[in-house]
């Protein structure tokens, strides 16, 4: 299978069928986030005890990509603590800036490092980072957990 076909599969799954998209009971802390060039919206709801993410969720609308792609990183970031949820946010916004291109360091984004040859469609760029940058506000605040 071609890298371009694995992807459009694996973008397609995480739109049709993800696995974090619903409301959550009771979530330590909420954060919308809004591409308002092309209206993405999400808004990301996240719990955390003992600085670990032990759920996280999300719900909202837009492009394929912008859904796949936080799909993929609550994947990606669900049991990690927040330390290493920003590490996973960095690599992945790196990756996406064209910064780090060794798919050798992109391997632990997991599914998300399909999404690299976004780094070449400027117009998709902020579809793809939406979530991750959302995640990363999220993580960088003093918030309880």
């Amino acid at each position: 299978m071609e890298l371009k076909d694995l992807y459009r599969e694996i973008v397609n799954d995480h739109n049709i069928n993800p696995v974090h998209k619903y409301e959550m009971d009771m979530p330590d802390i909420v954060l919308r986030g809004v591409n308002p060039s092309c209206g993405d919206d999400i808004n990301l709801m996240v719990k955390i005890k003992d600085g670990i993410i032990t759920e996280a969720s999300y719900m909202g609308c837009g492009c394929a990509i912008s859904q796949a792609s936080v799909d993929m990183m609550l994947d990606n970031v669900t049991g990690l603590t927040k330390e290493e949820a920003l590490a996973r946010a960095d690599i992945f916004l790196g990756m996406i800036e064209g910064k780090i291109i060794d798919d050798k360091e992109l391997e632990v984004l997991d599914d998300a490092m399909y999404l690299k040859e976004i780094s070449h469609m400027p117009a998709r760029v902020k579809c793809a980072v939406l979530g991750w940058r959302t995640l990363k506000k999220i993580l960088s605040e003093d918030i309880p957990g």
